[in-house]
């Protein structure tokens, strides 16, 4: 087992606390440091600044806002989502369901319907470290938390009225479960996170089940316990998981047409071709029977639509034509690279170099490990996690911003592991040591290339994030040349070197502060790429550009 990676903690669960403790938050249990605790809350604390922030200027989301009305005043509305007497919206009933909560509890107003995705940010906050922290340790838990609130998409996201925080934070829930899984062998917590997969699934659909692969990947190879037992587990799950999804279709499905709304997304009435179809397949550009059709750009081109159904895509999309208000000119981005160019990288990508050098080093390290190693094993969920997500992004058509937030929870784990790794291999010496130099270089001169693209966005910032980078680079080069071994030096290294790798998202993430760059209820992007803001002119044909 290679030194550096020795002393990284491969299993530690949650210690009851006493009971003269219970109530006190602020305590961390007693198999953690005692800073732990408070830098958490700290931590979550920021995050709910950041996304409660606008809540006094937040906007309703068109159409889905209406749902929401509709839905708190009839329960035949909230059980099949309708916006309306006679159709739905091409979304599941439970997309809706804490919104209505909220609205029936607060009264129906845009800050009520966007204060559940507040609360589902902070929750997520929260989580990412107890998961992180089980897989990893204190240390990168808390870089994983942190990390994860200062992601730019999750800034803007978690402060507006859409689906997509819900998912994001039923993906996090359902590691949580399953690292308690994975660890013990548990089929209890295992069908947890297939329940929680099921949850997420009522939010946002098939991006829910994208992350099975990852788990059942993990679980397979890691769980300390038999072959057999093992499938077993992951076939009982995905049963679980199968049956809380499909559960409101099967509620569409079994209730005759006559005794429920159309269901809008379809062109036969079907909840099956809208969640497969138009919400699933439709987005690779794969048609099944009774799916509605429409293009790349969100026009409607299905001759065979309904009457009755209404066509929410051209103002997801910014069409001026269908609602002025909400018009962007910027367009849909498509082709493999999408991920890694424009908006959608300054969403979530800043930390792609860290999280892939991360995770290569990691596997790599810890390639001769038995099988049952939780490090390797969290490696393998986290990567297939990044890698599924990726890939589906990379070749689908993606609506809206927020959609690519469910690769944050990997990026931040990842990337918080690898500074840890990358950190205590600085600290031994050897070859090993430059990979932190390295990892920081790289993270600068990626940064600098993204932010390339908005010259005209916070140039001060811009230019003082590149120069903590370069000066970060230099001190940690410097600490490696002349073999200094003060703790001090070292440590002011690793401070400026932290800094220098978050500073660009982070910088990104609190510019939500401002209204102008928080974003908005169909396009969920902080900083110049806001929904709020005119694009900028159409990129010049090398790529480089809005």
């Amino acid at each position: 087992m290679p030194e550096t990676l020795a002393r990284l903690p491969l299993s530690e669960d949650v210690v009851s606390e006493s009971r003269s403790h219970r109530w006190a938050v602020w305590r961390s249990p007693a198999d953690q440091p005692r800073w732990a605790r408070p830098v958490l809350l700290g931590i979550a604390a920021v995050a709910a600044v950041l996304y409660a922030w606008n809540l006094p200027t937040v906007d309703f989301a068109p159409l889905y806002s209406d749902a929401v009305k509709t839905m708190s005043g009839s329960w035949k509305a909230f059980l099949f989502g309708a916006v309306d007497e006679t159709s739905t919206l091409d979304k599941l009933a439970g997309s809706f369901v804490p919104q209505v909560v909220s609205a029936k509890i607060f009264g129906f107003h845009a800050w009520s319907l966007a204060l559940p995705q507040v609360i589902e940010g902070v929750v997520s906050v929260l989580v990412m470290y107890r998961v992180v922290r089980r897989w990893a340790g204190v240390v990168p838990g808390l870089l994983a938390a942190g990390i994860f609130a200062l992601t730019p998409v999750a800034a803007s996201m978690f402060g507006h009225s859409m689906q997509d925080g819900a998912l994001v934070m039923c993906l996090v829930l359902a590691v949580d479960a399953y690292q308690r899984a994975v660890l013990e062998g548990r089929l209890r917590s295992l069908v947890w996170a297939g329940v929680w997969v099921g949850l997420g699934f009522q939010a946002k659909m098939l991006q829910a089940w994208m992350i099975l692969p990852a788990l059942a990947i993990g679980y397979l190879l890691s769980a300390p316990a038999g072959l057999r037992r093992r499938v077993k587990h992951v076939v009982v799950a995905g049963a679980v998981t199968l049956a809380v999804s499909l559960s409101w279709i099967a509620l569409y499905t079994f209730t005759p047409p006559d005794a429920r709304p159309y269901v809008d997304g379809s062109t036969n009435n079907s909840a099956v071709a809208m969640v497969f179809g138009y919400n699933g397949l439709g987005h690779l550009g794969i048609q099944l029977p009774g799916a509605r059709k429409f293009d790349n750009d969100g026009g409607e081109i299905d001759p065979q639509r309904s009457s009755g159904q209404r066509d929410i895509l051209p103002a997801m999309r910014g069409n001026p034509d269908e609602d002025p208000t909400k018009a962007t000119s910027r367009p849909v981005q498509k082709g493999w690279a999408k991920l890694f160019d424009g908006h959608l990288a300054v969403a979530v990508g800043w930390l792609y170099p860290l999280a892939l050098l991360a995770l290569l080093c990691g596997l790599w390290w810890r390639r001769g490990a038995e099988r049952i190693d939780p490090v390797r094993g969290g490696l393998v969920m986290w990567g297939v996690w990044l890698l599924t997500f990726g890939l589906v992004f990379s070749v689908a058509d993606v609506p809206h911003t927020a959609y690519v937030a469910s690769l944050a929870p990997a990026v931040a784990a990842l990337s918080a592991l690898g500074l840890v790794l990358f950190w205590r291999a600085y600290r031994k010496g050897g070859k090993r040591s430059w990979l932190l130099p390295i990892a920081v270089t790289a993270e600068v001169v990626w940064a600098a290339w993204l932010w390339s693209h908005y010259p005209n966005f916070l140039p001060w910032a811009k230019w003082g994030a590149l120069a903590l980078g370069v000066t970060a680079v230099v001190a940690l080069v410097l600490v490696r040349v002349v073999r200094t071994t003060s703790p001090r030096l070292i440590t002011a290294g690793l401070v400026v070197g932290v800094a220098a790798v978050v500073a660009a998202p982070a910088t990104y993430a609190i510019s939500v502060l401002d209204p102008d760059y928080s974003g908005m209820s169909f396009d969920a992007n902080a900083g110049p790429e806001s929904g709020r803001i005119p694009a900028a002119p159409p990129a010049p044909a090398n790529g480089i550009g809005g």
